[in-house]
């Protein structure tokens, strides 16, 4: 039996198993199950490989997109550039890291929000996802900040926020988990007076479907989507990965 599966922590609600189980039934395939491996460390992924030596595949989610490399063997090209992965490809007995947040994201973002030359974005978030985000505007040439709950070199606070920066953005991005099920009575902290029309909210959260942030921003006309697009884009990437 040919075993996949997600790693991550707090996987109650993962989307992945249900992907894949359906995909493996509409396809006929009926030698593969899709796994949910909730680890309370990234530690415990050695006795994880241990345990299932059937693995095909992993995809990987918060919070181990980062801490997981050191156990790689190797990773491809697009994953190195942006330090975080989220697909775990065993060949040959070599674990190798892939990144298929960055091209689900920049899919989706194509079908949503159409950049011209001027175009800037603000990215929610410091971590694995977040840096996927980067690497998919950096490569459709739309300029960004990064803003941090800490003062970072190089990135602004929530509390920098001022009616200048958000007048000069269209884009912004939740590449954060806040807002996720079941605290979704929360949303970044960024001055939701200060969007209109002109604003485009992009989150990565996809439960609930509708989060605070893209709540807020749509009572002030502001265009939104949530993360569902994405997540099937980068898991169909996955499979091709894994397949390839």
């Amino acid at each position: 039996m040919n075993e996949y599966g997600l790693i991550g922590y707090k996987l109650t609600h993962s989307f992945s198993q249900k992907y894949f189980t359906e995909k493996f039934e509409t396809e006929g395939i009926k030698d593969s199950i899709y796994h949910l491996f909730e680890l309370d460390s990234i530690s415990e992924f050695p006795s994880l490989l241990q345990r299932h030596p059937n693995l095909k595949g992993l995809n990987v989610t918060i919070p181990y997109k980062e801490a997981i490399l050191p156990y790689l063997d190797e990773l491809d090209p697009a994953a190195a550039r942006i330090g975080a992965i989220n697909v775990v490809k065993f060949e040959n007995g070599r674990f190798i890291g892939h990144n298929s947040d960055y091209q689900g994201f920049m899919q989706s973002l194509q079908n949503f929000f159409h950049c011209h030359p001027l175009s800037q974005a603000l990215v929610l978030g410091t971590g694995g996802a977040a840096k996927a985000v980067m690497a998919a505007l950096e490569y459709m040439n739309i300029s960004y900040k990064v803003v941090s709950r800490e003062k970072k070199p190089g990135m602004l606070t929530y509390q920098e926020l001022t009616p200048s920066v958000m007048s000069s953005v269209s884009l912004i991005i939740n590449a954060s988990p806040v807002g996720t099920f079941p605290n979704h009575d929360q949303a970044p902290a960024i001055p939701f007076d200060l969007l209109s029309s002109h604003h485009y909210l992009y989150d990565l959260v996809y439960n609930p479907a509708e989060t605070l942030f893209l709540k807020r921003g749509k009572e002030v006309g502001a265009k939104t989507i949530n993360g569902y697009e994405m997540l099937c884009l980068q898991a169909e990437v996955a499979w091709q990965i894994w397949n390839s």
